[in-house]
């Protein structure tokens, strides 16, 4: 990589970080819009890569619509369960998915399938983890993301120095199994440190947490990778220089929200 591209890509990931962590530390409020535009963005994004383009205006608007009653309307517990559940089944078989040999494009009713489990229903997810104990708490999602981007970190650095064995080769062929085995490793000594400075956490909580993270992160971007490369494209969108669009950067965490809420319900309800 270019000294300039390598700038550029440094550049944009850091002004993505401020933003997340800012809108998220800041207020509720700001929390919830900066998500809002996050999900319109990444349904515009994948209309386009999954060639939805019949419903390319509608979708983003449905999918922010809906996000917002579950922000903002009092909506029974058990339609959280509903959609917890659609939404792990959707996680379910895009696990079967990935390890479909078939290339064949996507099905109307897949398409529409993914976009209910595997994009609006984890946003609501992910913007309902720092309310889990009655309050909001920041540092809980924000906790989260920087476990995600550990994991994406030391996968990348430990694969590219000490990477052999390719881990799903005719997907992602730059992932390998010492990658993924390091960045796993990072991502749980960091939860381990980050359960000694954030308490809302047990030490139990945050080490699954790390686990969940990098072993359904891994398989979240490998997914989209498979999606990508049915669709012949590179990269979901041009949004941020040098990383590609949005859904390039969220793919990890659509796809853990919703296994990290689950397992946190029922910690607090056991």
């Amino acid at each position: 990589m270019k000294k300039s591209e390598s700038l550029t890509r440094s550049i944009s990931g850091s002004i993505y970080i401020a933003l997340l962590v800012g809108s998220t530390y800041f207020s509720e409020t700001s929390f919830f819009i900066i998500f809002g535009i996050f999900l319109f963005i990444v349904s515009d994004e994948y209309c386009k890569l999954t060639k939805l383009t019949k419903y390319s205006k509608a979708i983003p608007l449905f999918n922010v619509l809906v996000f917002n009653v579950f922000c903002f309307a009092n909506v029974p517990d058990v339609l959280f369960y509903i959609i917890l559940a659609i939404s792990i089944s959707t996680l379910l078989y895009g696990i079967y998915f990935l390890f479909k040999k078939s290339k064949e494009k996507l099905n109307l009713f897949q398409k529409n399938f993914f976009n209910l489990g595997y994009i609006l229903f984890p946003f609501i997810f992910l913007i309902k983890i720092p309310f889990l104990s009655g309050k909001f708490i920041p540092f809980a999602i924000i906790g989260v993301f920087t476990l995600i981007w550990i994991n994406d970190t030391f996968a990348y650095l430990v694969g590219k120095n000490f990477g052999k064995n390719k881990l799903f080769e005719s997907v992602s062929p730059k992932k390998t199994i010492e990658g993924f085995i390091g960045g796993l490793l990072f991502t749980i000594i960091f939860a381990f440190i980050l359960s000694f400075s954030f308490k809302f956490f047990t030490f139990e909580n945050w080490i699954i947490i790390g686990f969940l993270v990098s072993f359904f992160g891994t398989i979240g971007d490998l997914l989209e990778s498979k999606l990508k490369r049915i669709a012949k494209i590179k990269d979901s969108g041009n949004i941020m220089p040098g990383h590609g669009g949005l859904l390039d950067r969220l793919d990890s965490i659509i796809f853990v929200a919703p296994v990290v809420y689950l397992y946190l319900i029922l910690y607090y309800v056991s």
